[in-house]
């Protein structure tokens, strides 16, 4: 009874790496594990609260909630009752950590907290943590400013949303600006124009920053936009609608035609969005659930004032073999974990805790929310229509494993590895002319790629040569691999590579073997891809480290499969050297003198009015700058004249 018996092959591959890696922390007794589960149960009472379970080496397993602590803990020691997922994490759990609170709602909070914080591999996670755009308008300044914002909410901001996604609140934004004619610069662009911008000219800006719309004309735009965004999109439209036909009564026809062309761009907000609601007063969030072959796929619709703002597919992990309405209640919880509930969420189905979720998710947004299953009318349309987007989510997810999983298949096959690789990594360098090096990794699995293990090695002065790629390949290399026999990779887990796939020809292959021989790495495969004669896509050459050359038909399927491998690490490195380089621009000679701050910084380039000029001046010159002392002077003298 010692062994637990294997789980079968998961579909979620990445439930099953978290738990494999847990394995790795500690060897599974069953006995052991319901030991420590029964010497916790004797201490317990029948209060409400949040349990952990935790392996030998202290690490969370396992996170979950109760009404009657005592009753739900001990039916992880009746072993025959529980799925194969919980067998296994009871034979690996070694200690039990409990807290209790006032009420299962108050569990729930916590419990949803604690999950998001630590990510235990036998929980049904909501892996997709991007936080949703907003629509912000900012009433703290006169001329109030209509742009996206992500991130949490500011005093003074009136915040509308949220939207799916950044392509559904840039189409609102440019059509609002076509509408209501507020501005979008920032408040320092604003304040240092002495002429109308572009958007002024096309008629998207009203040009509150010269002058061009009085404070109490430009505070009535933005109650008309508060108004439509709120829902009252009829009240505008009646606005937008008599002052048009009475600048035509008045045959200010050019007027007109401003009040007729909002009105166009009014509509077509209201006619892009992909459903309607019918109240122009709901506001809701439509979720459904739906799965197949073990991929389970949630449906979120964003109704707000009758509009729908957009809509999302998010897969949960580890849901295998959990019930779906444990799923979609754990789902409720993560989901509202930093995204404010509205009053109305809609589902698919009943949940048997549906009046705590509803108190946990009313006490986290400060109003009531009710949870509504619809039986008949226009809100039972909605949650059908979601069920039919889970559903189709789910069959393209399933379509896009099947063809990932026969590329990884041929990949090998090709390249002759002793099995399919379930984690890629690529790498690339990037630099102009030397300055500003780094190199990039990114990460591809079975279902696609893994954003969350990207990474960037900034590459120091010293470090290596400038311009030397292939140093900087054994130096990234190094440092990934160093840094991952440390914490005990050594060869196992989640984490480490079955392939490295390099940009770059046979000297960078070369390179990274030559650094992972070094630190005694030997069963990681390397493939360097290069592009062909005239570099070009499409005639790449595959390197092998034994030196022999690989291609493939220009039309292949693997072939672009690789194809987009590399240029994805290849557009992250990019990406990562620009954010550098730009940060880069901004730095003065300034921040590297000891002792001098930003206080200090600014009142020596207020007074001398660049960096080089301070560098030059002598220092009686430095003495002479406001708010600078002796010692502050001698100090920026002494670091640019180290030997004066």
């Amino acid at each position: 009874m010692a062994c637990v018996p294997e789980l079968p092959d998961s579909p979620d591959r990445f439930a099953e790496a978290a738990q494999t890696a847990a394995l790795a922390r500690g060897v599974p007794d069953l006995e052991a594990g319901v030991a420590a589960i029964r010497d916790t149960v004797q201490t317990l009472g029948r209060q409400p609260g949040v349990y952990r379970m935790v392996d030998a080496a202290g690490e969370i397993l396992y996170i979950g909630k109760a009404r009657a602590l005592r009753n739900r803990v001990s039916t992880y020691a009746q072993v025959d009752r529980l799925p194969q997922r919980l067998r296994r994490m009871v034979a690996l759990t070694r200690g039990m950590v409990v807290v209790t609170t006032a009420s299962e709602a108050e569990a729930l909070l916590l419990e949803s907290q604690l999950i998001k914080r630590h990510r235990p591999p036998f929980n049904v996670l909501l892996r997709d943590d991007k936080s949703f755009p907003f629509i912000a308008l900012d009433l703290r300044h006169d001329f109030p400013r209509l742009a996206k914002h992500r991130g949490a909410r500011r005093e003074g901001v009136l915040h509308f949303g949220p939207f799916a996604g950044a392509g559904a609140v840039n189409a609102t934004l440019n059509a609002l600006q076509k509408v209501f004619l507020l501005r979008s610069c920032t408040d320092s662009f604003m304040a240092n124009r002495s002429r109308p911008c572009l958007l002024y000219q096309i008629r998207r800006c009203s040009g509150p920053c010269v002058g061009r719309i009085d404070r109490e004309s430009y505070a009535a735009l933005v109650a008309d936009a508060r108004a439509f965004l709120s829902g009252r999109s009829a009240d505008v439209q009646g606005r937008l609608g008599a002052a048009m036909q009475a600048a035509a009564a008045a045959r200010d026809y050019e007027r007109a035609a401003v009040y007729r062309d909002r009105l166009k761009a009014l509509t077509y907000i209201q006619g892009s969005q992909a459903i309607h609601a019918g109240d122009t007063r709901l506001d809701a969030d439509v979720i459904a659930l739906a799965r197949d072959q073990g991929v389970t796929s949630v449906q979120v619709f964003f109704i707000r004032g009758g509009q729908n703002w957009g809509h999302r597919a998010l897969f949960p992990a580890q849901a295998g073999d959990v019930g779906e309405e444990d799923v979609l209640a754990a789902f409720l919880g993560q989901f509202y974990g930093e995204l404010v509930p509205p009053r109305r969420i809609l589902l698919d189905r009943a949940l048997p805790d549906a009046e705590v979720i509803a108190e946990a998710l009313a006490a986290r947004a400060g109003h009531r929310v009710v949870l509504a299953v619809p039986s008949r009318g226009r809100l039972k349309a909605l949650v059908d229509q979601a069920r039919r987007n889970a559903a189709e989510a789910v069959a393209r997810r399933l379509a896009e494993r099947s063809t990932q999983a026969a590329h990884l298949a041929r990949l090998a096959e090709l390249f002759a590895l002793p099995e399919v690789p379930r984690r890629i990594e690529i790498y690339d360098n990037s630099h102009v002319s030397g300055t500003n090096a780094l190199g990039a990794m990114v990460v591809a699995g079975p279902d696609g790629f893994v954003k969350g293990g990207y990474r960037k090695f900034n590459m120091k002065p010293g470090d290596v040569r400038p311009g030397d790629d292939f140093a900087m390949m054994r130096s990234l290399l190094t440092r990934r691999f160093r840094r991952a026999l440390e914490e005990g990779a050594d060869g196992a887990g989640e984490d480490w590579p079955d392939l490295l796939l390099i940009d770059g020809g046979r000297g960078q292959v070369s390179a990274a073997v030559a650094a992972l021989a070094e630190l005694g790495v030997e069963d990681v495969p390397v493939v360097g891809i290069a592009k062909g004669p005239d570099r070009n896509a499409g005639r790449e050459v595959f390197h092998l480290p034994d030196g022999r050359e690989l291609t493939l038909p220009p039309n292949d399927p693997l072939l672009f499969h690789l194809q987009r491998l590399r240029d994805e690490a290849h557009r992250f490195a990019i990406g990562a050297h620009r954010a550098k380089r730009t940060k880069a621009m901004t730095v003065s000679t300034l921040d590297e003198v000891p002792g001098v701050g930003p206080a200090r910084k600014k009142a020596l380039l207020m007074h001398f009015g660049t960096a080089r000029a301070v560098k030059g001046a002598s220092l009686e010159d430095l003495l002479k700058a406001p708010g600078i002392s002796r010692a502050t002077a001698e100090a920026v003298w002494q670091h640019f004249h180290p030997t004066g």
